[in-house]
């Protein structure tokens, strides 16, 4: 907070009082996942001007909606609240016995020069490095081993909860990547079709999910024609924990629309759909078009648990550019992992 002199009559503090929204201030926001994108204004329509990690840390500003703007290192950005973690001023300990030394829990996490985020950033540990506890002020543990001494922000040390194997473990999961072969599927902006897309984000889900322990099974592995009735026929054969149906939107007389939607038709899937949602909005800071019941014969006709997601809309230029980065598939299949994550251990 920067506080200047002003001379103001009692009138102009009226207005302020009326005029200015009240704001709850906080002294800290941690970042809770990767590439979160800092804009220069409240809202996804403005420009992005850098990403941050998870574990990074920043003196918070004020709070306009669901935006905060946070203090950058030379600059102020604005950062979605999905992504924060949120430490307020009256959160601070008062009375703390340090531990004798402590241990990193997650890669990247920051040592500053100083007990605040005011100081700069002086290194960054990795996970497994050990420390010994010097002192404690605030929030701050002021650590140092033979090659690094600082101050570590104290929700820093607890260990950020991932997807485990154990949770896919055993779970067979059906990737269908929409359209296919002679059925191109929407065409984006730069001609691109949704076929190619899907695919593509399918290879990662899969890719990802096998790492993770589960019995992936895609419905068509090659860029060919595939009936829909095939694909249901094959999710009903097999005994699927999940049929996940991949697709991408396109609506060319409106290039500004963007966004990501769930759709379900059992009403006893809408739990699934919800999870996947709000997993896929998390990661990639896509505007919410919700979960929504969907007619669509692969989840019609489907006696397994089943999801049909669009995940951007081709048409948009800016989305569709995003859209054919390694990053934002990464964004995505670490959305639909997360969200499948939630649906499991509800089950």
């Amino acid at each position: 907070m920067y506080l200047r002199k002003v001379r103001i009559t009692v009138c102009s503090i009226m207005i302020w009082v009326f005029l200015t929204p009240m704001v709850s201030y906080a002294d800290t926001a941690i970042i809770k996942g990767d590439n979160v994108n800092i804009r220069n204004g409240p809202g996804t329509n403005y420009q992005t001007i850098g990403q941050a990690g998870t574990n990074d840390t920043f003196s918070i500003i004020q709070r306009q909606g669901e935006w905060i703007q946070v203090q950058l290192e030379n600059d102020t950005g604005w950062i979605i609240e999905t992504y924060l973690s949120i430490i307020e001023n009256n959160e601070q300990s008062t009375v703390d016995t340090p531990p004798e030394s402590i241990t990193i829990p997650n890669d990247h996490t920051q040592i500053r020069n100083g007990p605040s985020t005011e100081y700069k950033i002086a290194y960054f540990a990795e996970k497994g490095s050990s420390f010994q506890v010097i002192s404690v002020e605030g929030q701050w543990y002021e650590i140092q081993n033979k090659n690094i001494h600082g101050y570590v922000y104290k929700p820093l040390i607890d260990k950020v909860e991932v997807p485990s194997s154990s949770t896919f473990k055993n779970k067979t999961i059906v990737i269908d990547a929409g359209h296919g072969g002679r059925d191109v599927g929407a065409i984006g902006s730069s001609n691109i079709f949704e076929k190619d897309i899907a695919f593509l984000t399918a290879q990662e889900l899969a890719q990802e999910l096998t790492i993770l322990g589960s019995d992936v099974r895609i419905t068509r592995p090659r860029d060919e024609f595939v009936s829909l009735g095939s694909r249901v026929s094959f999710s009903n054969m097999v005994k699927t924990d999940v049929f996940i149906s991949i697709h991408y939107n396109s609506v060319p007389e409106l290039p500004e629309v963007t966004g990501i939607e769930s759709y379900y038709y059992q009403e006893a899937n809408n739990q699934l759909a919800a999870s996947i949602q709000s997993e896929l909005i998390k990661a990639t800071d896509s505007k919410d078009r919700g979960t929504t019941h969907g007619d669509f014969l692969v989840l019609r006709q489907n006696l397994q648990a089943s999801v049909l997601v669009e995940l951007g809309f081709i048409s948009n230029p800016e989305q569709e550019s995003s859209l054919r980065t390694t990053i934002y598939q990464k964004e995505l299949v670490s959305g639909i992992v997360n969200g499948l994550a939630k649906y499991f251990a509800s089950k």
